[in-house]
């Protein structure tokens, strides 16, 4: 697996993600791109939300995701973060039937549970996908689908740039930043019994530029991208 720091221009200073989650969830909801995750969402064909019982959001965050899965008639959320902070976000919020405070390698959540597993923007934080992938797997039922979004590694790769956020003296700070190729995530996908369905991958367009003008120079770049998986 490539290593980060092949790849680093930046050199800010560098937290692991719960303590760099703490201290980002005060300012996260009104500096995370949106568009990150939810457009490659909305792309999604092969998942019928509506008729989706039981869901586990695993690094549910601020509860973005899960609001989004609400919005599109998913019955019951249950959300898992490493991060209290971001948890308290997230009840606030008031689409989660179940919060806790765990790692989403292991969340406690019970076994052949789920209809729905979803991950977004969680997995450059990782070292491992293996752990991950695995415990999807473990709570979801025969037939379930396990949804994945995430920071593009080519993006990664090409800018240098990590996870960061500006913290409260307006000086960068970034988080654990991990580099999995594509191989990796099937690769682990597989040994733990899921089978892809359906990809996306999102590219930095005139959309993005109107928003974040100084990444022209990144136009058509790919800058994340969505997994589908069945457990059969």
């Amino acid at each position: 697996m490539p290593s980060f720091k092949s790849f680093d221009r930046r050199g800010y200073r560098t937290v692991g993600a719960r303590e760099g989650y703490a201290v980002w969830s005060a300012t996260y909801e009104h500096t995370i791109k949106h568009d990150m995750d939810s457009r490659l969402l909305e792309s999604i064909g092969t998942v019928d939300w509506p008729a989706i019982a039981l869901a586990a959001d695993l690094g549910c965050g601020t509860g973005r995701t899960g609001a989004w899965l609400k919005s599109k008639g998913v019955r019951e959320i249950h959300g898992v973060d490493l991060t209290p902070e971001m948890i308290e976000q997230a009840r606030a919020r008031n689409v989660f039937a179940d919060l806790r405070v765990a790692d989403v390698a292991a969340t406690g959540l019970p076994a052949a549970a789920y209809d729905l597993v979803t991950t977004c923007l969680v997995d450059e934080h990782l070292a491992d996908l293996r752990p991950l992938y695995a415990e999807a797997s473990r709570v979801a039922r025969s037939g379930a689908a396990y949804v994945l979004v995430g920071f593009h590694p080519f993006f990664i790769m090409r800018t240098g740039m990590p996870t960061h956020f500006d913290d409260k003296d307006g000086q960068p700070l970034a988080i654990e930043t991990h580099v999995h190729l594509m191989s990796d995530h099937v690769q682990a996908a597989h040994a733990a019994g899921w089978r892809l369905t359906e990809m996306h991958e999102q590219v930095i367009d005139d959309r993005w530029i109107a928003t974040k003008p100084g990444w022209a120079a990144q136009r058509d770049c790919p800058i994340s991208f969505a997994f589908i998986w069945r457990r059969d």
